[in-house]
């Protein structure tokens, strides 16, 4: 086991330079998960880790859940695991928190690594399961580090700072691109429920008309002030509006005025009947002044 570390120096490596310095080495593996490990390195700590992670998958895959697919990104800077579709990092190992790696001999499909975690600081076993790359994996680890440890004899450690302030870098935008998901996510549901609000309410400014009050034979009061409303006349003008009445003048209780024939003027009926008005007047004159 612990292949990628007993690695000799004189065998040529799988990759270039290059394409872990400056790029990534992707691949397929299913995730088996992670657990916790009293040690940060040991073949029979791995094998605890391995026999637990195995056992705990089983009964998952008894339920009817499936290994989940992942993608690992390896380079001088660590190991990304990645959802396949989506490209969301899972997990960022970083290389200087990796202690060991291990291609399992008794079963050719498990590679394993142990890292630190940065937040709990504890050590956490990392189990994969690939058909046919198991070792490869597992000796393109080994390379990563040895290329990291040139680099860091090359730059008299200050490669080690700096991988460390870009991986802390990383490690941030990955919390702000979770944020974001998260933010969206809540902006979306506020979207919705105002939706839902505006097609269950009534439309603003809508007020509905309220019919005037009855009596107790359900008939609308008479009042003396009210007006009927205009009626179009047929050829669809409005009739002329009704002159008012002058101020002062007394009304019975119906709201009419008490007819005066007297008060008509000279002209407003016929001449027989206007005689017959002027003499009527005369005589009720007569009459008062006698009185």
């Amino acid at each position: 086991m612990n292949r990628a570390f007993s690695r000799k120096k004189d065998k040529t490596w799988m990759h270039t330079p290059e394409a872990l310095s400056k790029h990534y080495i992707p691949y397929n593996a299913k995730f088996l998960g992670s657990t916790e490990v009293e040690q940060p390195k040991g073949t029979e700590v791995v094998r605890d880790a391995v026999r637990k992670l195995k056992f705990a998958r089983h009964i998952k895959k008894s339920e009817g859940q499936k290994i989940p697919k992942v993608e690992l990104q390896i380079s001088i800077y660590g190991v990304k695991i990645l959802e396949p579709k989506t490209k969301e990092v899972q997990h960022n190992c970083q290389l200087h928190r990796i202690s060991f790696c291990a291609d399992d001999k008794t079963d050719k499909r498990i590679f394993t690594f142990i890292c630190k975690d940065s937040e709990s600081n504890k050590h956490l076993c990392y189990v994969f399961d690939s058909e046919k790359c198991a070792e490869e994996i597992t000796l393109t680890i080994g390379q990563a580090f040895n290329l990291a440890y040139r680099k860091f004899l090359e730059s008299g450690g200050k490669d080690v700072e700096t991988r460390k302030q870009i991986a802390g870098l990383q490690k941030r935008i990955q919390d702000l691109e979770a944020e974001n998901v998260e933010l969206k996510n809540k902006v979306q549901d506020l979207e919705n429920q105002l939706r839902i609000t505006q097609v269950s309410a009534s439309p603003a400014g809508s007020v509905s008309p309220q019919s005037p009050s009855t009596d107790i034979f359900d008939m609308v009061p008479f009042s003396p002030t009210s007006h009927p409303p205009a009626v179009p006349t047929p050829n669809g003008t409005q009739p002329p509006p009704v002159p008012g009445r002058a101020a002062g003048i007394k009304r019975d209780l119906f709201g009419a005025e008490p007819f005066d024939p007297f008060s008509c003027a000279a002209g407003d009926f016929p001449p027989d009947i206007q005689s017959k008005l002027d003499e009527m007047q005369r005589q009720r004159w007569r009459g008062s002044k006698w009185d």
